[in-house]
């Protein structure tokens, strides 16, 4: 539900990119935390990052910042 609100807002405001939070199990980009008792880092992406993605905006993780100013 909240990927979902977040790709209406961005559509609504004509946003080209997004800057994500790396390793959250809904903004990651390369990488998310699997959600189990450990904590296991998996390669992957957020539920958000997939949802944006499919729309055409391009991802960025905060560690990509430099790519974007």
């Amino acid at each position: 539900m909240g990927a979902k609100i977040c790709v209406n807002i961005a559509q609504q405001n004509g946003c080209k990119i997004a800057i994500l939070k790396e390793r959250s199990p809904s903004c990651g980009v390369y990488q998310i935390y699997d959600g189990s008792f450990g904590k296991r880092l998996i390669v992957g992406q957020g539920l958000t990052t997939k949802k944006l993605s499919a729309v055409g905006i391009k991802i960025y993780s905060e560690d990509e910042i430099c790519k974007v100013i």
